[in-house]
């Protein structure tokens, strides 16, 4: 069975890509590039899962390929997309002899993915352009579902004439593609979106406990209130499997405290007050200590229970 779903893709020139780590994520928005008709390269740090990710886009137009390092994978092309877990794999696929930036031909742009830090964006934007490249940081938000939809929503950072290039072509996996400013506008636009989240959820926690505590049918109550001002995506798409104590998909509570934990970074550095965040963090860690580390973000409710 495929990852993606399927999805009628905007006509677009092929173009020479790469794409540095198969998670999740990446696996399948690297599958809408080829499926798009562009000439796919990846690399992954264990082999197996790019076999596997060829074996799966063989009959892609413009085929699949993988190979052993970033250096390998980037060399033929125009634009690298990149997905990894943190700040340090970023730097290790991105930095020394066998990494992407030592074998990207000058003018190509690189594409981060990842969720990291703006520090992280600002340092290797600023590397990239010393040695005649291109880096645009891409934090996405649309969770796993939005990647094999090929529906993320990808908030930019960088220069607007390299963003312009790779617009078009991020259209593959995306339904909104935007740039919000310079380096490292992505990420923090990103841990905006972060925070939201954080807040909506232990609201939305609260008041499902609450109403099954008083007794109400929750799943009434939520189509009901989801059909005026309390509506919102995590109520709509998590709030009846948050009443059925179901939490086996979507973003890994130990994703969102990685995240969160950026986000405190950040605000100590740029002075933003942060109380409920900071104390939703908290409450995840608590979730993580239930042995939740793996449940989704919507899991906060099991501390009520």
């Amino acid at each position: 069975m495929s990852s993606l779903n399927t999805k009628n893709y905007e006509p677009t020139p092929a173009r020479r890509v790469a794409f540095l780590g198969l998670g999740v994520m990446g696996f399948p928005m690297a599958g809408h590039l080829a499926r798009a008709g562009h000439q796919v390269t990846v690399y992954n740090r264990t082999a197996a899962k790019a076999q596997a990710w060829c074996t799966e886009f063989a009959d892609a137009p413009g085929g699949a390929h993988h190979a052993a390092t970033p250096r390998e994978a980037v060399a033929q092309a125009e634009i690298v997309f990149c997905c990894v877990g943190n700040d340090d794999d970023l730097r290790g696929v991105v930095l020394g002899a066998d990494g992407a930036f030592a074998g990207m031909a000058k003018g190509a742009i690189f594409v981060d993915h990842t969720t990291a830090s703006a520090s992280v964006a600002r340092e290797l934007s600023a590397t990239a352009q010393s040695l005649g490249l291109a880096f645009i940081d891409a934090p996405v938000s649309g969770g796993q579902a939005g990647a094999q939809n090929g529906m993320l929503t990808v908030m930019c950072g960088g220069e607007a004439a390299h963003f312009e290039q790779v617009k078009p072509v991020g259209m593959a996996f995306s339904r909104a593609f935007t740039l919000l400013g310079d380096a490292g506008a992505g990420q923090l636009a990103k841990m905006v979106n972060q925070i939201c989240i954080a807040g909506l959820v232990q609201g939305l926690s609260e008041a499902i406990a609450f109403g099954q505590h008083a007794g109400l049918d929750m799943n009434a109550v939520l189509d009901v209130i989801s059909k005026g001002a309390a509506q919102s995506w995590q109520m709509e798409n998590r709030g009846k499997t948050m009443v059925a104590d179901q939490f086996e998909f979507g973003f890994a509570v130990d994703w969102m405290r990685k995240d969160l934990g950026l986000v405190m970074d950040e605000a100590k550095r740029n002075g933003a007050r942060l109380p409920v965040t900071a104390l939703v963090d908290q409450f995840y860690a608590d979730v993580q200590q239930l042995g939740g580390r793996r449940w989704d973000t919507s899991s906060l409710i099991k501390r009520l229970r």
